[in-house]
């Protein structure tokens, strides 16, 4: 009964969101204008996203990616800051009278993938590849602010576009991310009042954005569990502690938490991902590693995650006369969409989508380091519909053969541009 009270909240929440009429900010004759400045730079956002597309790099070594943004953001007249939290990028653009701040996120990190699409503008970095779409978010977030220069007299306020490295994570021992780029300031000066971004989704079509209001995905932390036992010959298992079969319990306990320890209705995944362990194969192995992650849509059960793991681990162990090490690493908290603002703004996404295309998806368990930013301003992160089936662009992301249809770099361009200008002229002064 209570997943049907759970299904009929998330449906009326859709249809309340689905039947919004908002009023607008932005008057018809500069939406218009608007459209027709982005749809004159597409040539150009394909070419800027196949250049960073071919020349995909690491978080913290996005040097020529931040090199080009740069380039490209001074051009446009904007007040550039380099080297933020290593290699991040800031511009600010100041509109025609004063304002409230807000700012636009992208992305510039690439994967440890090695590509095998066969396009002209494949990956030349050997076992780099853009394969969760930050090419695309850097490009919309280059046009968006080429667009806003152009018209930077008729709005008031400010932007501030921020260009983060290791979204993906930091190299081992090295600090980075978005957690980096707040602690340097970037949402303090000026003081940003609301942060939009967005992010490419092959679940959905093209020509469609998602929204989610409220938690819209998961925190993602790591764990390491060091299984301690006795090591001692295959012969003998009597002799020794096996932690190979301990492990092997341990990895079976943890399931037991999402399945009975906490409240089904908040959504838990536990994934083991690594299990390393044992040294011969006649010798009965005295340690294992398991390494792995827990993801959360809730702050408190996120809370009492930890807790409730290291009682499965040492139930199972001391029954099993073994030992056990265990730590867990906080990552990046639940990204929530900003109730008022995912209110606000749907109106404006689906003037700009058309109706029909503003679609609502179910939370989701991948995570996002955009919620770092949204934990100190209100924040709206989208999905951009990427999926083109008639094209064969269906793979998900983080897969080497992951591509979208460039067709959803306007499209990302003309939504994001028409978010911040609404959001400005919304908090104008008359």
């Amino acid at each position: 009964m209570k997943i049907y009270s759970r299904v009929f909240c998330l449906l009326v929440s859709i249809l309340m969101f689905s039947s919004l009429s908002i009023s607008q900010a932005t008057p018809p004759k500069q939406k218009e204008g608007i459209d027709q400045r982005v749809d004159a730079l597409k040539d150009e956002l394909i070419r800027i996203r196949r250049d960073i597309h071919q020349h995909p790099e690491l978080g913290n070594q996005e040097l020529r990616t931040a090199a080009l943004v740069a380039e490209h953001l001074q051009k446009l007249g904007l007040e550039v800051t380099t080297d933020v939290a290593k290699t991040g990028v800031v511009g600010l653009l100041r509109g025609g009278k004063p304002g409230v701040t807000v700012a636009v996120r992208a992305d510039m990190d690439a994967l440890p993938i090695t590509e095998l699409n066969d396009v002209p503008y494949a990956s030349v970095n050997q076992g780099v590849m853009h394969a969760c779409g930050h090419d695309v978010h850097t490009t919309v977030a280059l046009g968006v602010a080429t667009v806003l220069s152009q018209m930077k007299n008729e709005f008031p306020g400010t932007v501030q576009f921020i260009f983060q490295p290791a979204e993906e994570g930091s190299p081992t021992g090295e600090r980075g991310g978005a957690e980096l780029m707040v602690e340097e300031g970037v949402l303090d000066n000026p003081r940003v009042s609301a942060i939009f971004g967005l992010h490419v989704m092959p679940h959905l079509k093209i020509g469609t954005i998602g929204l989610i209001p409220g938690a819209a995905m998961a925190s993602s932390d790591q764990f390491e569990i060091d299984i301690l036992g006795k090591m001692s010959h295959g012969a003998l298992p009597a002799e020794g502690v096996d932690a190979i079969a301990a492990a092997a319990q341990v990895i079976s306990a943890l399931q037991t938490m999402v399945s009975r320890n906490i409240d089904p209705r908040y959504p838990v995944v536990c994934t083991v991902g690594v299990v390393r362990g044992g040294n011969r194969f006649n010798i009965i192995a005295d340690k294992v590693t398991l390494q792995g992650t827990v993801r959360t849509l809730d702050a408190k059960v996120r809370e009492d995650v930890p807790t409730i793991m290291e009682r499965i681990i040492k139930g199972v162990t001391s029954g099993m006369g073994a030992d056990y090490q265990f730590q867990y690493h906080m990552g990046p908290p639940v990204t929530s969409n900003d109730p008022q603002l995912a209110e606000e703004m749907a109106g404006v996404i689906e003037s700009v989508v058309g109706k029909g295309n503003l679609l609502y998806p179910i939370p989701m368990m991948v995570a996002e380091d955009f919620s770092q930013y949204a934990l100190k301003v209100p924040g709206l992160f989208l999905f951009l519909g990427v999926r083109n089936e008639e094209k064969g662009l269906v793979q998900p992301i983080h897969n080497p053969r992951f591509n979208v249809d460039e067709d959803c770099l306007p499209l990302g361009v003309k939504v994001m541009t028409h978010l911040v200008v609404d959001y400005l002229n919304s908090r104008s002064s008359p």
